[in-house]
């Protein structure tokens, strides 16, 4: 019985990690479309160092999960979804500004913005991709879950974790020591040393080519 529940532990983890990851890379290849639309030139946009991933969109992807699934009408998933999106955008950029002193959006301009860090355009679109989410991607995820539990699948998503959490880490330690290195404070250890000469600022400033400095 304890083996049981274990295993449906581990396969609940399984599927929540990747629809982390199928909502980062779809939010990858949305904010390359988005952008070279936009600049009429080919923008390349990551949320991490390494790999096709804006986690902001794994994040909604997964928050989708836990609550667009429980709605049955369109309209419900479409509202959730917008308050949902809005709360996520939101919190994202403020942690970011908190930790690394730096915003990936601003929507001071648009109509509608809380703080620059949302507004009702784009919590328009997060509502419309709630309904997709509910009526295409999630029927497709209950179809194709079989798989996930493959001992081949299973092998592959504990390499990918471990990976993930690699580019997720020193993502966030490069970010870091760039906004230390934006303050003048000398590096302090051999980590330090090894971030600034790893990931300068003009290789992360690539990276994260829509970022803006707010200090």
């Amino acid at each position: 019985m304890k083996e049981n529940k274990v295993i449906k532990v581990i396969n609940f983890i399984m599927k929540i990690f990747w629809i982390f990851i199928l909502g980062s890379v779809f939010g990858f290849v949305a904010e390359m479309l988005y952008a070279t639309v936009y600049t009429r030139t080919l923008v390349i946009r990551r949320g991490l160092i390494y790999g096709p991933f804006v986690q902001v969109y794994g994040m909604g992807a997964v928050a989708y999960y836990f609550l667009i699934t429980k709605y049955k009408e369109p309209k419900d998933a479409f509202f959730a979804g917008m308050i949902m999106g809005g709360v996520l955008e939101y919190l994202c950029s403020f942690f970011q500004e908190i930790l690394f002193g730096t915003i990936s959006w601003d929507y001071s301009n648009f109509f509608f913005n809380l703080n620059g860090r949302t507004c009702l355009l784009y919590c328009v679109y997060w509502g419309i991709i709630a309904v997709a989410f509910l009526k295409i991607v999630y029927p497709w995820l209950e179809k194709i879950e079989p798989l996930l539990y493959k001992k081949g699948i299973r092998i592959f998503t504990v390499f990918l974790m471990i990976f993930m959490t690699f580019d997720i880490t020193i993502s966030a330690l490069a970010s870091n020591r760039q906004s230390e290195r934006r303050k003048n404070i000398q590096p302090k250890n051999d980590l330090d040393i090894f971030l600034d000469k790893a990931y300068p600022d003009e290789f992360l400033d690539r990276i994260y080519n829509n970022k803006r400095n707010v200090e």
